[in-house]
């Protein structure tokens, strides 16, 4: 082990969690992807066997995260190893199938080097520690969910739910939280958002918000202690009005159509943890 005693330098660690982030942002973006369609398709089958209809003719072939191999959708051409080096590739086949010629998403390349500076940032900050491991996890979760969010509207219970009970773990420790600041973080984070949607929907009739951010609230809270609670809602709530309202005005999008939250909620739970106490301490006084 003595031999790979470099690797946890300090001028060394942040780039090989760079690189290991990016090789994460890759997986990510597979599961953004598959996991919609993976749930859609057990929505479609539990709603079948409660209505009794008959089965499908024919067994729907393996779907989940590592099956079938990742492939072009508009042509089908399997994506080879060399066609998937993060970022890399993207640059190299100039953000087009190398197939067909269709238009490869610069968002692929963008969540690739997103995971890999949180992972980079992540080992700088905390050194060889659990903590560094601990909080590149919680920023590649809430990087997937916030994606997710922004396609679908859906904060999947597959991410939110273990993410609340890894933070509660992670933080047995102490590791950014005392276990009982944890614990009530993550009960008043689902409770301080799940008041708030009653209360709309009591006083116009319709749900502001969906369940799944009481559940991301609530696994912010199990990370970061109650303490951060107050600053992710700021902050969420901040950025996520002056967005919606740009949105409305400049971008001409809809009043009635609803704007996802969960993104606001997973970058202010990242900037929470990694710069919420510069922020308390500096500038919150500031404002009053």
């Amino acid at each position: 082990m003595a031999a790979f005693g470099w690797l946890a330098q300090p001028a060394v660690l942040p780039w090989v969690a760079l690189a290991l982030g990016l090789c994460i942002g890759s997986f990510l973006n597979v599961v953004i992807h598959r996991l919609p369609k993976m749930m859609e398709r057990e929505w479609r089958e539990q709603c079948a066997e409660i209505a009794g209809t008959p089965a499908a003719p024919a067994p729907q072939a393996r779907y989940n995260l590592l099956v079938p191999r990742s492939a072009c959708p508009a042509c089908g051409h399997q994506i080879t190893a060399a066609e998937n080096i993060p970022i890399v590739s993207w640059l190299a086949l100039r953000g087009k199938c190398a197939a067909c010629g269709a238009r490869i998403a610069a968002r692929y390349p963008i969540v690739e080097l997103a995971a890999g500076v949180i992972a980079g940032y992540a080992a700088w900050r905390f050194g060889p520690t659990f903590a560094a491991l601990g909080a590149a996890a919680f920023g590649w979760a809430l990087l997937a969910l916030a994606v997710i969010d922004l396609d679908t509207q859906l904060l999947p219970d597959d991410i939110t739910l273990p993410l609340l009970w890894a933070g509660l773990l992670i933080n047995f420790s102490g590791a950014f939280a005392p276990l009982r600041t944890a614990v009530i973080g993550a009960v008043a984070g689902y409770l301080s958002l799940w008041l708030v949607y009653w209360a709309f929907k009591l006083a116009t009739g319709k749900e502001g918000m969906g369940h799944g951010d009481f559940k991301l609230l609530a696994a912010i809270g199990a990370w970061l202690g109650w303490q951060k609670l107050p600053l992710v809602i700021l902050l969420s709530s901040v950025v996520g009005a002056a967005v919606g309202i740009s949105l409305i005005v400049f971008a001409r999008h809809g009043r009635e159509k609803p704007i996802p939250f969960g993104p606001y909620l997973a970058a202010a739970g990242v900037i929470a943890l990694f710069w919420g106490e510069l922020i308390t301490r500096r500038w919150l006084p500031i404002l009053g």
